[in-house]
């Protein structure tokens, strides 16, 4: 049931009640706001480590074999890339998660 679908107050009139209706709209979109930028802040360093991480962990791995096994190829770089490819790929799973877990709280407020 709806705000707009309930019965006025005795002595409550129509314009006093939009104006409710409004004030109670505004205070949870301003409580959205709050919440959305902070998770923002989180996710974003959340983001970078969970890229930089794999990456710094794959060029040090390749450091570690090229020093070991000296040849013709790079293990420094082929690890780093791989690393960055799954950090990247990490990242990616976690913003699809909290866009989900966002969208989840939208419609249980839209309730």
């Amino acid at each position: 049931m709806g705000e707009e679908d309930k019965k006025p107050a005795p002595g409550e009139n129509d314009f006093s009640r939009q104006v409710g209706i409004k004030a109670a709209r505004k205070i949870k979109a301003q409580r959205r706001v709050t919440r959305t930028v902070w998770s923002g802040f989180g996710m974003m360093g959340l983001i970078g480590w969970s890229v930089a991480i794999p990456t710094l962990l794959g060029a040090a791995l390749g450091l570690w074999l090229d020093d070991r096994h000296p040849g013709g190829r790079s293990w420094t770089l082929a690890l780093m890339a791989a690393g960055l490819v799954l950090g990247c790929f990490n990242a990616w799973h976690w913003v699809t998660k909290e866009e989900q877990e966002i969208h989840e709280q939208e419609a249980d407020d839209d309730e």
